[in-house]
């Protein structure tokens, strides 16, 4: 897989030209990312798959709290009828610092994520559905059967031990939030934990690199775009991660504050150089080749993430242009 995160903080119409651009540029498979603050992901997730041909396209990540999990396999079963076959469900435990907002921080969980996506698969098989765990349905089920059935793709999204294990068990994939090759070295030792009790049936197993990226011609430019989507890293970063990159708790907590405060700018501006090192793929062109070709040899595919770059348009052009003297 070659993909791509688009945020929609964008309006829809400009996230579906950016979309097209990217299944030009050689991206296969795209990622809407979901936060109550943003526009509605699935929205964007219809426009897009309606103007793009090939391109896989899916939430990356929708989480089980803000919407009933047989709601969201619904939605991702809409948006794989809606575009032949090509939907691919990400699902993970949420941003700590957006759901704080919404009252469900102390739910996040690796149990939600799995009951979740195992209840899509079998409603996505035309079967209906009780249970009672971490949500409740009765005798539910869909009126109308995907293209793909149970068999749309399913990536986990997380990065703790146990989350990476889970995905390597039971779903499709891995979206691991990582952009430097010593996380991604350590997510493979947990994957080949997971892939040990994994059952052939299940088939092949993909550890994507889902990697903030921000590319420009400009090396200084792209590591100030860059600071975003870093201080939401940092802030959902566990403790072992930030030890790994030597960078402090108590400034990660801070920025984690400030973001459920609404205070971006000032979370921002505590972003270290090292933050954006530990965090993000971020410079020119032949940086960000560096970078995947690093990534890449513990990971299977690469996932573009946010912020892009400063210019997103340019910026999409650039990151396929990197992936392509990688591959």
């Amino acid at each position: 897989m070659f993909g791509i995160e688009l945020t929609p903080e964008h309006p829809i119409e400009r996230l579906t030209d950016l979309g097209v651009r990217a299944e030009k540029a050689g991206f296969d498979t795209l990622f809407s990312s979901c936060h109550y603050n943003n526009r509605d992901a699935f929205a964007a997730l219809h426009h897009i798959g309606a103007a793009t041909d090939d391109l896989r396209v899916g939430p990356g990540v929708a989480n089980p709290f803000e919407i009933h999990p047989v709601t969201l396999a619904s939605k991702v079963a809409t948006i794989d009828e809606a575009t032949g076959g090509r939907a691919v469900f990400g699902i993970g435990p949420g941003d700590p610092s957006t759901l704080a907002n919404l009252g469900y921080a102390d739910d996040r969980g690796l149990r939600p994520v799995l009951e979740a996506f195992k209840t899509a698969q079998k409603l996505w098989a035309g079967e209906r559905v009780d249970h009672d765990g971490t949500f409740e349905a009765t005798n539910a089920g869909l009126n109308y059967e995907p293209p793909s059935g149970p068999g749309i793709p399913v990536y986990v999204g997380g990065e703790g031990p146990h989350m990476c294990r889970m995905a390597a068990k039971h779903a499709g994939g891995l979206l691991f939030n990582g952009s430097h090759e010593a996380d991604l070295a350590w997510a493979r030792e947990q994957v080949e934990k997971g892939l040990a009790d994994r059952p052939d049936s299940r088939g092949e197993f993909d550890l994507a690199a889902y990697a903030s990226v921000s590319v420009d011609e400009d090396r200084k430019a792209a590591r100030e775009a860059a600071r975003p989507p870093v201080a939401f890293i940092t802030a959902g970063a566990a403790p072992p991660v930030l030890d790994r990159h030597n960078i402090d708790k108590q400034t990660a907590s801070e920025i984690g504050t400030k973001i459920s405060a609404g205070e971006f700018s000032a979370a921002f501006e505590l972003v270290t150089p090292g933050m954006i090192n530990a965090f993000c793929m971020a410079g020119t062109v032949d940086d960000v080749a560096d970078r995947m070709a690093g990534v890449l040899d513990h990971a299977d595919s690469i996932v573009v993430g946010s912020p892009l770059g400063p210019d997103l348009e340019s910026a999409i052009d650039l990151a396929a242009e990197a992936y392509d003297q990688v591959d």
